[in-house]
């Protein structure tokens, strides 16, 4: 598919999972084959306020592509002014963020609280697609609430500012992620638009990839939580949906490899202290589903070097190895 003029190779792409999606997970999830990397999402006001933070969050690596900036905001104006000066960063495209459901995001206006104004969200797309020479996509959810689902409608208004692309995660904002997720209102909105869609919500592995694309027809995954510790996943959904085949997960001494090599990473795009301190969360996703995982993700909040990070690999492989896992 293309979104604009930018081609897309590939099934599955990464989502902007805030204080998840920093430059080292993306160049991991891009190395394991996924389509496109959109980065962590950025406050468009801050950013035209000249918050440091903000704009640390926007630095692509010129070989990981393609790649997105998010930004969220509820002001076109000001929305418009951040996206020429996220150009800076040269993203193959601006993504704005309508789904987010995070009290502090959605509470101040934005991100899903969006929904409830469709026309105002015809006007931010609209405002950023005009100061901008990229694409631009959305972001967006079922719906506010359980009564308020007006996926296609706000697709539509999108659609009429000059989206691009639009991206369904299929749950209301009061879900946040709580099951069950609503598939079919993506397939709805893929018949609403003629813009691509893409699909989002509980893909968790090849197959589940595989049912997402049968069940709504929509033209791109995008996987989030089902990421988490496991990069692998782009690989395994494009060798199921290729070529039919199952890849097991890598063994442990590879999922340890691969856990010091994006901490490392990120240790050299953000200092060791800071990469260790966001790095604990990872680790604790690289041991899910292991036997005494719950004590060893215990210690793994405790790293505080790369050192005492690779203590604890050597430590966990022992410990699977003892238990014959």
């Amino acid at each position: 598919m293309f979104i604009g003029n930018v081609e897309i190779v590939g099934h599955a792409a990464l989502a902007p999972m805030a204080g998840v999606a920093d430059r080292a997970f993306r160049r991991r999830c891009m190395d394991y084959g996924a389509a496109f990397v959109v980065g962590e999402m950025v406050s468009g006001k801050g950013l035209t306020y000249g918050d440091r933070k903000s704009a640390e969050l926007l630095e692509l690596d010129e070989d990981i592509r393609p790649a997105a900036i998010q930004l969220f905001g509820d002001d076109p104006s000001i929305m418009a002014k951040a996206a020429m000066m996220a150009m800076e960063y040269k993203p193959d495209w601006i993504d704005i963020n309508m789904g987010c459901p995070a009290p502090k995001i959605a509470g101040n206006h934005c991100g899903s609280a969006l929904m409830r104004e469709p026309e105002l969200c015809r006007r931010i797309v609209q405002a950023v697609k005009d100061a901008v020479g990229v694409p631009v996509t959305v972001k967006i959810r079922k719906g506010y609430a359980k009564d308020e689902v007006n996926a296609v409608e706000v697709a539509r208004a999108c659609e009429a500012g000059g989206a691009d692309a639009i991206t369904v995660h299929g749950r209301t904002r009061d879900q946040m992620y709580a099951p069950p997720v609503d598939w079919d209102i993506i397939r709805l909105v893929k018949q609403a638009v003629k813009v691509p869609v893409i699909g989002n919500g509980d893909v968790v592995d090849a197959k589940s990839a595989a049912t997402l694309y049968e069940q709504t027809g929509c033209d791109c995954i995008m996987v989030g939580r089902g990421a988490l510790g496991a990069p692998w996943i782009f690989a395994q959904i494009e060798a199921y949906l290729e070529h039919g085949r199952l890849l097991p997960p890598p063994p442990i001494t590879k999922r340890m490899e691969e856990l010091m090599r994006q901490v490392t990473l990120a240790a050299e795009y953000k200092g060791e202290r800071v990469a260790l301190l966001e790095g604990r969360k990872h680790a604790a996703w690289y041991m899910n589903g292991m036997r005494g995982a719950a004590a060893m993700r215990r210690e793994a909040g405790q790293i505080n070097t790369l050192d005492e990070l690779a203590q604890l690999c050597r430590r966990v492989i022992e410990c699977v190895e003892e238990n014959g896992e």
